[in-house]
């Protein structure tokens, strides 16, 4: 599962992060302890250990003493807003450069987001 370029606790909290944002994992969750996610996935509990710190340190996760690690209240709101925010800069940009560089007219590339909308799960078609 973890098998990409990046280190190993970055791919992990990234996975976590992403669980959070597919609300897979609710604010007030309990996580997998580190040892259960090291059984798991057959890591070495150091890393698993490096992955939650990070993601305590972001403030996405909170670390009950004694009890485990728990999603944050406010968690998947903090990586929405973080999300939408790159969004425009990172992922639609440089989109709407490549179809002006094409000469994709506006009018057809709004077309064809609505038609994206209305066949996407939750889209808004408006």
């Amino acid at each position: 599962m973890f098998d990409g370029p990046e280190p190993i606790y970055v791919q992990i909290a990234a996975w976590v992060r992403t669980q959070i944002l597919a609300g897979d994992l609710a604010d007030g969750d309990q996580v997998m302890s580190t040892t259960q996610l090291s059984t798991t996935f057959r890591l070495n509990p150091a890393t698993a250990a490096k992955a939650y710190a990070g993601l305590v340190d972001e403030g996405l996760l909170v670390k009950r003493r004694g009890i485990g690690m728990f999603v944050a209240d406010g968690a998947r709101d903090a990586l929405l807003a973080e999300h939408r925010r790159t969004f425009y800069t990172d992922v639609l940009d440089p989109a709407l450069d490549r179809a002006a560089l094409l000469g994709i007219p506006v009018d057809e590339l709004v077309d064809h987001i609505r038609g994206h909308a209305r066949t996407t799960p939750g889209g808004d078609p408006r």
